[in-house]
């Protein structure tokens, strides 16, 4: 039986990760954190630890687990470069899966794009990506999409910075046909959903993902801290859990 610590247990995805803790047979709560409480005391006794709090708490729960030597499962998003650093570090120590998003029908949705972006190109299709969460979001876009604007980045050989336009307004003349549109909107209590559309003259094929629960991404990542447990020091992936790799 794996025993997790779940971090952030106040919060909405906390307590969404303590059910689906208790919920996998492979796994047991092993201790809790929330804000105020002694981290480094939290991470004793534990087999993995499960961090879904926001991207400025990563550096502290990647130090208490470098000190408790325990396996790492990252699932906030919005990191900065330093951040992301510091966790590609870490990975040189400790097994560490790092994801945007642990759905297994969103991580189905990265490879069917990936798939999709390999046969229709950019040349006759113009690709666009949309999202939407709830309002209480902080990031924009959300990792999700991040991650599938990186996928069709290496696709169609193209780049973030150059090549992704965040919404268009005013007159800003034809479409560059090297572009990739993204979408993000908020409002309501929308878990997450994900767009991505291939459109050419005659023709429109779209790839979509809507998730109605967080529980689709809490029992991916309580999966994942359970995979962990034999693997040695790396930085993983949903897709290398769920192999598909």
């Amino acid at each position: 039986m794996t025993k997790l610590l779940i971090t952030g247990k106040s919060g909405r995805m906390g307590q969404t990760l303590i059910e689906a803790t208790e919920l996998n047979p492979q796994s047991e709560l092993g201790g809790t954190h929330d804000a105020g409480e002694d981290l480094n005391s939290a991470f004793d006794g534990v087999d993995a630890a499960i961090d879904f709090t926001v991207h400025s708490f990563t550096k502290s729960v990647v130090e208490a687990a470098l000190a408790s030597n325990t396996p790492l499962v990252i699932g906030t998003t919005g990191h900065t470069d330093e951040e992301k650093a510091i966790i590609s570090k870490a990975a040189e120590t400790l097994p560490i899966v790092f994801a945007s998003n642990f759905s297994v029908g969103v991580n189905t949705l990265f490879w069917l794009t990936r798939k999709a972006a390999g046969i229709l190109g950019n040349d006759r299709f113009d690709i666009e990506v949309v999202e939407m969460h709830h309002h209480h979001k902080i990031d924009a876009p959300s990792g999700t999409a991040r991650t599938l604007l990186e996928i069709l980045n290496e696709e169609t050989n193209t780049s973030y910075e150059d090549d992704v336009a965040h919404g268009r307004v005013g007159n800003i003349g034809a479409r560059p046909s090297k572009e990739i549109g993204m979408h993000t909107l908020r409002g309501g209590d929308v878990v997450g959903d994900h767009t991505v559309m291939f459109a050419a003259d005659g023709e429109r094929v779209e790839l979509t993902h809507k998730a109605s629960s967080r529980m689709t991404f809490a029992s991916g990542a309580v999966q994942a801290a359970v995979w962990l447990q034999d693997k040695p020091a790396g930085l993983y992936d949903m897709q290398d859990v769920l192999g598909l790799k």
